[in-house]
């Protein structure tokens, strides 16, 4: 290996070897990579239990599910939201005859909402739908 070590006349060496420097301090990142504890964050939350729907909620002839202009989401006339939608048809579907259902999207709701509806309604397998109100929609 070789090394300059500058003239020979007795001068102190200009340049330092960094080399060793930087092993030390790689071995030392290492270490505390290594050592630090895995930092793990729980947070306790109590989420909100849902009761199932009651027979009184669940017509066995029809049910009809509407969206207002707001977005809201209402069964029979109750509002409600998408996981207890996903409830109600599901108990619906259980019946022995499957019951109607209306579907009636204002026509001012935005598109996604009463596309996120008939989306539950179709996982549901919902057979029996039908289409309410379409005259406020106009022939374009």
């Amino acid at each position: 290996m070789a090394m300059s070590a500058g003239s020979d006349d007795g001068e102190p060496m200009m340049e330092m070897n960094t080399t060793p420097l930087i092993d030390v301090m790689l071995v030392l990142l290492i270490m505390f990579i290594i050592t630090i504890p895995i930092q793990t964050h729980a947070v306790k939350i109590d989420l909100p239990q849902s009761s199932p729907p009651t027979p009184d909620q669940i017509d066995p002839v029809k049910n009809k599910v509407s969206i207002d202009p707001a977005g809201t989401i209402a069964w029979n006339g109750t509002p409600i939201d998408l996981l207890t939608l996903r409830q109600y048809l599901n108990e619906s579907l259980k019946l022995p005859v499957e019951p109607e259902l209306q579907f009636q999207p204002d026509a001012q709701t935005r598109y996604v909402v009463v596309d996120e509806v008939l989306a539950e309604i179709k996982r549901a397998g919902v057979t029996k739908m039908g289409f309410v109100g379409n005259e406020q929609y106009g022939s374009f």
